[in-house]
């Protein structure tokens, strides 16, 4: 059903809402939520939105250290854990240790990615964004199932991308062990596979009061340009060759607060209350992409497709317990 469901609502929000307008009215005391990446980007103002608004949140981090220094000051109730979604054995002693806490998972955000690196791998081989992006965060996400039943209901939302547009999941060699590697392409089959995985929670989770969506927050600056040279940026279009930014790239990219907004949005709105499955920008569900779409808007079919999330799903859960 997901591709008849994926249809603007008319939030009232857009492109350049923050994410402290979203929550504006909302109040998430005694509520819990799990934010990955979140100590830089659009992940640092996705928790400084969520604590500010009363929740407490908890922020898996690879590098600690950095963590507690880049959230010192951000106002709330926020913990940091250990956690590097490349690495299965610290996704499950971080998962282990929060169901440990029997605490209700009211939002899990799957926020944290990389983009258009260099060729490596993770796991037991995975490409590296495949298996970082999608397989880590599948891996955690099913781990923390039990803490997000206890919740009266839950939300759990996949950070995708415009670059799904560029790739369908390779089914065949998502690993590009028998293709020649390109990162845009890996990085667009990992921003289908979070959709995709946002679709098949769902269908799992619906009838026990578990919801999901996926997310594309806009064109924003952050860390996740940091594999782009500045050659590549102004090829892109980016950037100017003196460096700065373009005036029309100015009015279409966001920052990081309104970034956030979507992300935000799709974990807290009442307005979002009955649905789930579909692929959200700029607070608002996509509209299914259609002739007149431009590239970096709406959802292309294969991101709606249920046939596509149940294989995913299965192809994935092998690959997680082969690893």
């Amino acid at each position: 059903m997901a591709a008849q469901d994926q249809k603007p609502i008319g939030s009232g929000f857009g492109g350049k809402t923050t994410a402290s307008e979203v929550l504006a009215g909302i109040d998430l005391t005694g509520r819990n939520a799990i934010v990955t990446g979140g100590y830089s980007g659009i992940g640092l103002e996705t928790v400084r939105a969520l604590a500010v608004a009363g929740a407490r949140v908890t922020v898996p981090a690879r590098r600690v250290e950095v963590a507690e220094d880049t959230l010192a000051d951000v106002a709330g109730d926020i913990e940091i854990a250990s956690m590097d979604l490349a690495d299965l054995r610290s996704v499950d002693k971080f998962t282990r240790e929060y169901d440990e806490t029997k605490r209700g998972l009211d939002i899990l955000i799957n926020n944290a990615g990389i983009m258009a690196c260099p060729e490596g791998r993770v796991g037991p081989g995975w490409e590296r964004q495949f298996g970082t992006n999608h397989l880590g965060h599948m891996a955690m996400s099913l781990a923390l199932a039990p803490s997000m039943q206890r919740a009266d209901s839950a939300r759990v939302v996949c950070l995708s991308s415009t670059g799904h547009v560029r790739s369908d999941v390779h089914w065949d060699d998502p690993h590009f062990n028998n293709t020649p590697y390109d990162k845009w392409d890996a990085y667009g089959q990992a921003k289908s596979a979070n959709a995709l995985f946002a679709l098949g929670v769902d269908h799992r989770g619906r009838d026990v009061g578990v919801r999901a969506f996926s997310v594309h927050p806009g064109g924003i600056f952050t860390p996740l340009q940091r594999h782009l040279s500045e050659e590549e940026m102004v090829q892109l279009g980016w950037k100017a060759p003196d460096g700065s930014i373009p005036p029309q790239v100015q009015a279409m990219f966001k920052t990081p607060e309104q970034g956030a907004s979507t992300s935000v949005w799709a974990a807290t709105s009442p307005q979002l209350n009955g649905h789930g499955g579909v692929y959200c920008e700029d607070c608002d569900i996509a509209k299914l992409a259609d002739e007149n779409s431009q590239r970096w808007e709406h959802a292309r079919a294969w991101i709606c497709d249920d046939e596509k999330a149940e294989r995913l799903w299965t192809m994935s859960e092998k690959m997680l317990a082969d690893a």
